[in-house]
């Protein structure tokens, strides 16, 4: 079991009487709270499961009759049609739990096990329901757009998210005409060693977010700015207006030094060629 005293050094003081008891048996409540979490999904899944069943088994009545390859490929084709009516479903049913239950999640500085973390551990295990299951057949799509912005997660107009690496929505604001790439993974905290801290991100009008790019929780892109492909924003960074980042950890790259790298680029392209 873990002291309390080691995990409320890492903490603001104690709300409550449950606060300080959450504390003290730490690993117990966190077992807890995790078995509530898959009862709270399990029942997310079944709602979202119930009109797929519907409708494949009307389809297994009406396709009885047919002949036996027609009848599989009746039920193949419909069997991938209520896939998607069962992720349609989830990205609505997600959000009304998200709106129901106790998930508004705000900045945070402290211990994991604690009750101030425990409306951001609900709010990304709904969202990783989606997430880890149906959201990469909508990015790129109104749905996609509509689903992250009944999360929380604030977009401006016209934004283009080509990504389904999130956590945190709630933490998270895109200007618009900004632009995230492919496979960039952009996340509202950061911890180590029993220590958690939920920061918010915030990528302003028109800046770009270049391929496979990571930005982490306490991050600030100004308008116009460029975060190159494969960077990492550390937390703290604050990148300026019209600047251009780039590296592991990202740093600020000047106008000469990107033009160098352009040089360069296009005379290894001449040797080439």
């Amino acid at each position: 079991m873990m002291p309390f005293a080691k995990d409320d050094s890492r903490n603001p003081p104690p709300r409550s009487f449950l606060d300080r008891l959450t504390r003290r048996y730490s690993r117990q409540a966190y077992f807890l709270a995790v078995l509530c979490l898959y009862l709270v999904v399990s029942t997310a899944l079944g709602l979202a499961l119930a009109p797929a069943i519907w409708c494949w088994q009307l389809l297994a009545a009406w396709s009885e009759p047919l002949p036996f390859l027609a009848r599989g490929a009746a039920l193949g084709f419909g069997t991938a049609v209520c896939f998607f009516v069962f992720g349609f479903a989830l990205l609505a049913v997600v959000p009304v739990y998200n709106l129901l239950l106790p998930t508004r999640v705000r900045p945070f500085k402290g211990g994991y096990y604690t009750l101030r973390a425990a409306p951001w551990l609900l709010h990304n295990a709904l969202f990783y329901l989606v997430r880890f299951t149906f959201l990469p057949f909508v990015t790129l799509t109104p749905f996609g757009i509509w689903f992250l912005r009944a999360m929380g997660m604030r977009i401006g107009r016209h934004a283009f998210i080509n990504t389904e690496y999130i956590s945190d929505p709630q933490l998270i604001s895109i200007g618009e005409d900004a632009a995230l790439g492919g496979s960039v993974r952009i996340f509202a905290h950061y911890g180590g060693g029993g220590h958690l801290v939920v920061a918010r991100v915030t990528i302003g009008d028109r800046a770009t977010i270049g391929l496979a790019a990571t930005v982490m929780g306490d991050v600030e892109v100004g308008p116009d700015a460029t975060v190159l492909p494969h960077s990492v924003l550390l937390p703290g960074s604050r990148v300026g207006e019209g600047e251009t980042w780039g590296g592991v950890p990202a740093r600020k790259i000047s106008r000469e030094e990107m033009d160098l790298f352009k040089h360069g680029i296009m005379g290894v392209q001449r040797l080439g060629s």
